[in-house]
Formats: structure tokens, sequence, C-alpha cells
């Protein structure tokens, strides 16, 4: 059991029989109130996020998060197929659950499985990934002097704003984390 003390941002927790992540935490101490901690959670089954205060004598439990690599397979319907690379055991995620990382899944992608109680709950991606430009407006000559940006559409349908010199068929690095463009591949 951790104190509110223990809790920072980063660590795992169970709150109401869900894994949840601490996003922020917010220490306070005012007089004879005592000790308050005001914390942001991401569930991590869901990927709804809440704000929680815990009181001075409030326990934690530590969830139980175990990190394995695996490899993004395909999608059926609105499930997406990942396998294990330590055990090749598949499994699927509902969109639900992973939410906007479908944006950035393309098959053979590498991920990081978040598993509560032995059991995958959601995926980490890498923080670059490389894709391949569908669609992309052609650049106009003479626009460049601002800088000049255009919005270009991925293999996996996700829109993203580039420089003007990308063009459609060529690959670019996306930051996931951000959803930006970071260079040509």
């Amino acid at each position: 059991m951790l104190g509110i003390n223990e809790v920072k941002a980063g660590k795992y927790i169970v709150f109401d029989s869900e894994p949840y992540r601490v996003l922020s935490d917010e220490h306070s101490k005012t007089g004879r109130a005592g000790a308050v901690l005001r914390t942001k959670l991401k569930n991590l089954s869901t990927g709804a996020v809440l704000e929680k205060t815990f009181q001075g004598a409030d326990r934690l439990e530590e969830a139980d998060i175990s990190r394995n690599k695996a490899q993004y397979l395909y999608q059926e319907g609105d499930d997406y197929a990942f396998m294990d690379n330590s055990t090749y055991e598949q499994f699927s995620l509902s969109k639900d659950v992973l939410g906007e990382l479908t944006d950035y899944l393309i098959e053979g992608t590498e991920v990081t499985i978040i598993s509560f109680n032995g059991n995958p709950i959601n995926v980490e991606l890498p923080v670059k990934i490389k894709f391949k430009v569908t669609q992309a407006p052609p650049g106009l000559k003479g626009d460049t002097a601002s800088g000049g940006d255009k919005v270009v559409t991925l293999e996996t349908g996700l829109k993203v704003t580039t420089p003007l010199f990308i063009n459609e068929g060529d690959e670019i690095i996306v930051n996931t984390e951000k959803g930006e463009y970071v260079s040509r591949a």
C-alpha cells in the first residue's frame, strides 16, 4: 500500500478496482486540515481521465503492471490484433480502448503491451513511426516566404501538417505523442 506522499506522476495505482496511471500530482498542506493530494488519473482500461483528491490518511494500492513487446498484426472490425513477442500469444483490443492510438497502427509495428494482473489492457506506441504519404496537395512555388505548411494524409488516414516539399509517395517520420511531422524518412 502506498501513502499519499509516495504517489507521483507516472505511478500505477488501483482505484475502484481499476488500474490507473497518475498523470499529475499536487501535494498541499494547510494548517490543521492535514495533507491533501490532488491528482489527475488516467484509466488504463478505458482511457478516461479523472481528477481525484486524496486525504492524508488515505492508502492506495500499487497496480501490478507488466510490460512486454508485441507486434501489431491486423484490424478485424473494431478489434485490433496483436502478438506477444515472447510467448507468441495473440490477443485483441477494441477501438474503444485504444482510442487515438489506432491512427498510428501499421501492420508490423512493434508496440509495448501494458498488462494488469496478466491481462493485456492497452499498448504504448514508439515515440516515432515511419508513414507513407498517400495524399498531398501540390506545393505552390513562391509560397515559401512565410515557411509554408500543408496538410497531408498518411496511409492510416491520419492527417498531419508538413512542410511544402513533402509529396505523395514520400515516407515521413511522425511523433506519436504530439501527432506532428518530425522529418523525412
